[in-house]
């Protein structure tokens, strides 16, 4: 990790950044990407868990500019949801066990202890959500129906977070590969990945651990960002949020320095020889020309 703060450097200049986190279930000593933005008084956040307990127990937790709905962020269409032994599996798309019980744990997690008929509610129809710059959505294989029920937000959003599967462990389900599709089909490009995450197969076991696995990949977390041909395209504010995303976030420092070397061709204002003298320790060179 870098030993500054973006958000420090640029100080006052740092715009706000508004965050919509779709699946907002908070997990014992997890810390959330975006938790130090929130500190700073930076961001804002408006989360979708729709387990109410979850729901409440985030609302307790009285994040400073930030608040959760228990809605079922999805098509708008009334669909089955499927609560699981391990709530944070739980999914708008049934747990295929034929494919579950070839791996560990998964099975046991994933074992479906409730349905119920709900009503999903479109992004685009809930007012509370008035802009996004950041999309987190971690919504168990439903990923692709809140996008597609979102595509206004989408358009909007700079940088997008989403868990998505390579293997159907619930049927139906969009895989990685519709995902990815869609999102760059919308202006994004990968730019890097969490993971992949998995499990042994059945009864392979490694250091009597039924969560590790060992080449397998079953999901992983992808981020995606907006196409940086076109960066000079978006205004300056955003640019700084792209670069304060990718530095404060994902350590993406290249990225970073690329969304603020446009910024500075464009302002004149240093920042990009700013940011590259403190990663480097030393005074850098004006920004060069981008191509």
């Amino acid at each position: 990790m870098p030993s500054f703060k973006l958000i420090d450097m640029l100080g006052k200049r740092t715009p706000m950044i508004d965050i919509v986190d779709i699946g907002a279930m908070w997990l014992p000593g997890e810390d959330r990407e975006y938790t130090r933005l929130l500190k700073a008084g930076v961001a804002r956040v408006i989360g979708f868990e729709p387990v109410q307990a979850e729901c409440d127990k985030l609302n307790r937790m009285g994040m400073k500019n930030a608040s959760f709905l228990p809605y079922f962020i999805g098509d708008g269409t009334e669909r089955t949801f499927y609560l699981t032994r391990q709530s944070m599996t739980s999914s708008l798309y049934e747990p295929q066990t034929e494919i579950l019980k070839r791996f560990n744990q998964l099975p046991d997690q994933m074992a479906v202890v409730e349905t119920s008929t709900v009503q999903t509610k479109r992004l685009d129809d809930i007012p509370e959500v008035k802009g996004c710059h950041f999309l987190k959505i971690d919504v168990q294989g439903a990923e692709l129906d809140c996008f597609k029920g979102g595509e206004s937000i989408v358009s909007q959003a700079l940088v997008i977070q989403a868990e998505a599967n390579f293997v159907p462990l619930y049927r139906g389900q969009p895989l990685f590969a519709d995902v990815d599709q869609y999102l760059r089909g919308k202006g994004f490009f990968l730019h890097t990945m969490t993971g992949p995450m998995g499990r042994c197969f059945a009864p392979m076991v490694v250091n009597n651990d039924l969560s590790v696995g060992i080449r397998q990949a079953l999901w992983a977390d992808f981020v995606y960002v907006r196409d940086f041909m076109r960066f000079a395209e978006l205004p300056s504010d955003d640019l700084i949020r792209i670069a304060v995303l990718s530095h404060e976030l994902y350590n993406s420092l290249d990225l970073a320095a690329l969304a603020l070397q446009h910024v500075e061709l464009r302002e004149k204002n240093g920042l990009w020889q700013a940011y590259m003298s403190r990663l480097l320790g030393k005074p850098s060179a004006p920004a060069p020309p981008v191509g």
